[in-house]
């Protein structure tokens, strides 16, 4: 009965059998199971998580009890524990496409779409044409570069619901538009004054890309500018707390401060972190560094913020003065605390690779706490990277990147804080320069991989080979040989890009 209740989601009916069945049998694991259900549903994830470990335990066959555990410690962010408990159970759940799929969703949040992929797949084989399955399969084809397969289900997708515009969007970053006939289709859905405008923000960036496949520059700015002001107008964001901390952190890691304090931990493995803004070409960096035998990747990370919010729990928002300087001053357990999270993805090679652009911001405290990391740090085009950040949704993240005159003030307190760091690190930090490295990729690889101290390796030249799974916004980009096309690409709006242009000029910041 408490079942049939779940699955007509008669949530008061379950909670009355659920305490009937546990005041029958206080070990029961179906009556702890289905506690652990509500307490999910009412947001309650510690006591979800105590009802679930419980069920577990009477009974070590209970899949769902597992899988459920497994996503309630991710949101916990205890993923070495989640990803443990996928690995056993996931033999159990063959025959369960809710609980493949749980697991598979789960494991992309916790950076694994390479365990996911498999689950995926099981899933769909399972229960086909369940949409929300395929979407998930989807996405993580994307993820795997299995493009082709990507844009065949987003078409399926499409063609069954085509008011969806999660799914116009991500079939529009897996393929290069050759007509105009996804944009007519896509317009049709902005003539229905019904949706809020912010349901349609992912649409005008499927139109503004597919206008940029076709060389239709003009259409394409038009609708990347609605995209943005759409997005600017739902975060109502002020760039000015942003920027200021960025000179803060300047004059907090000065000379003195990085000569003060012993760090912990100089043992292997050796991490390599590869930063920069976003759209500077850090993915690139990462699948060709990552390609040589003696290095893994983890992708991008939230790892570093999370050893921050530990060595500095009073402090616990980062992105202010106080937080960073509260990071900053104890920074020297963040190797132990960063190896401690990581564990569970850490691979046998000697070096590891963290890509997060965002890790710019903390590059003091790495080389400060982390003797033995390498640096690598990614320059590009001033307007070249403004414009892409400014053609890419992030999530929410990157909030200055939504409007052209938060990207140049920001961009500029970003150049003058890289300087500061080169400054201050000196040969610690290996500068990239992208527009070199895509001119003439044969030279600059091999001194790349000589630079970070390992002997270079063929496979470094042929990354666009490399099967491992890509998250980034620049998933798609990378499985293709590296090339010039994206260079000055910004010069084909430069009338548009005009008041962004002066504001990096009146910078000093060369065009």
């Amino acid at each position: 009965m408490a079942r049939q209740a779940m699955s007509q989601r008669d949530w008061n009916a379950v909670a009355r059998l659920s305490d009937a069945i546990l005041q029958q049998d206080p070990g029961s694991d179906d009556g702890l199971f289905i506690k652990g259900v509500l307490a999910r549903l009412g947001r309650n994830l510690e006591a979800s998580q105590d009802f679930f470990r419980r069920a577990l335990a009477a009974n070590g066959q209970r899949h769902d009890a597992a899988i459920e555990l497994a996503n309630i410690y991710s949101r916990l962010r205890r993923n070495g524990d989640a990803a443990a408990l996928i690995r056993k159970y996931s033999p159990l759940i063959q025959n369960s496409p809710k609980y493949l799929d749980l697991a598979g969703t789960i494991s992309v949040e916790i950076g694994m779409p390479e365990t996911a992929w498999p689950l995926y797949k099981r899933a769909n084989i399972l229960q086909p044409d369940a949409p929300l399955l395929m979407a998930n399969l989807a996405n993580c084809a994307t993820y795997m570069g299995e493009t082709g397969l990507a844009a065949e289900l987003y078409e399926k997708l499409i063609a069954g619901n085509p008011k969806h515009r999660q799914n116009h969007y991500h079939y529009s970053r897996v393929r290069k538009a050759n007509s105009e006939d996804h944009i007519v289709q896509m317009k049709a859905l902005l003539e229905d004054k019904t949706v809020p405008d912010n349901r349609n923000t992912p649409i005008l960036y499927s139109i503004a890309k597919e206008y940029e496949d076709l060389k239709k520059w003009d259409q394409a700015f038009e609708f990347y500018a609605k995209a943005n002001s759409s997005v600017s107008a739902q975060l109502n964001y002020n760039p000015g707390p942003d920027i200021e901390l960025l000179d803060h952190i300047q004059k907090k890691c000065d000379q003195t401060w990085l000569s003060n304090g012993d760090a912990k931990s100089n043992q292997p493995p050796v991490p390599i972190f590869i930063a920069g803004l976003p759209r500077t070409g850090t993915t690139l960096v990462e699948r060709i560094i990552g390609s040589h035998s003696q290095v893994s990747s983890l992708g991008e990370t939230m790892f570093v913020q999370q050893s921050a919010r530990q060595i500095s729990p009073d402090q616990p928002n980062l992105f202010t003065p106080e937080g960073f300087d509260g990071f900053a001053d104890n920074c020297e357990d963040l190797p132990n605390k960063y190896l401690a999270m990581a564990d569970y993805r850490l691979a046998a090679t000697p070096h590891f690779i963290e890509k997060l652009p965002l890790n710019f911001m903390f590059l003091g405290p790495i080389a400060k706490a982390w003797p033995s990391a390498k640096i690598v740090v990614l320059k590009r085009g001033a307007m070249d990277t403004c414009f892409s950040m400014y053609k890419q949704v992030f999530t929410w993240a990157y909030k200055f990147s939504y409007d052209l005159e938060h990207i140049g003030r920001y961009y500029v307190a970003y150049d003058n804080l890289m300087k500061h760091w080169k400054a201050l690190l000196g040969d610690r930090v290996v500068d990239v320069d992208y527009e070199t490295l895509a001119r003439n990729p044969g030279q600059e690889i091999p001194k790349l991989i000589e630079s970070l101290g390992l002997g270079f390796e063929e496979a470094c030249l042929n990354f666009h080979l490399n099967e491992r799974a890509s998250t980034s916004a620049s998933s798609v980009q990378v499985r293709s040989k590296i090339n010039t096309g994206s260079i000055g690409r910004w010069r084909h709006f430069e009338d548009q890009l005009q008041p962004l242009q002066m504001i990096l000029q009146n910078a000093g910041i060369a065009i």
